[in-house]
């Protein structure tokens, strides 16, 4: 990750959003979306048990999950088939999607999708109630699995915050 990847990312979250997708987060109407995905790039960074490369490369497909599912953007480029295809595994058509078809992906994937969930949760003030159950049930399974999967880590005491 570095400027010109955060550079595309900002760009493409602010002038290519998809009809209907965010351009800023729902719990304020202001934040702009890009702060979503550079937060989960930024908090992957920061696990010191993970290897250096589960870190770099999952900190750049974290980086640009979203802009698949949300921006008229195509990938760079520059970016590694490894990325690519991490990047590709994390796209999804909805929620519902993803809560059926994640298990069945790399553990690596299931790890990604945690820090994306935990940002979620924390500016989630906007779901209904049956909606927030459903995702915090989505993210006490996803939670255990990375932790069966990779001990624990510093996103799965965060992520147990919520529960």
């Amino acid at each position: 990750m570095d400027l010109r990847d955060l550079t595309f990312v900002i760009e493409a979250h602010t002038n290519h959003c998809k009809k209907g997708a965010p351009q800023v987060r729902e719990f304020d109407n202001q934040t702009p979306y890009s702060i979503h995905p550079i937060w989960c790039a930024s908090m992957i960074r920061q696990e010191p048990s993970l290897y250096e490369e589960v870190r770099l490369k999952g900190s750049q497909a974290l980086l640009y999950h979203d802009v698949l599912e949300d921006t008229t953007a195509e990938l760079p480029g520059w970016l590694s088939d490894d990325v690519r295809g991490l990047v590709s595994e994390l796209t999804f058509k909805s929620s519902e999607d993803e809560w059926e078809t994640l298990w069945n992906k790399d553990k690596q994937v299931r790890l990604l999708k945690l820090y994306d969930k935990v940002n979620n949760m924390m500016d989630g003030v906007w779901m209904k109630p049956e909606r927030r159950q459903q995702h915090l049930t989505h993210l006490r399974r996803l939670c255990k699995d990375v932790e069966q999967n990779y001990g624990e880590l510093n996103i799965t005491k965060f992520a147990k915050t919520f529960f």
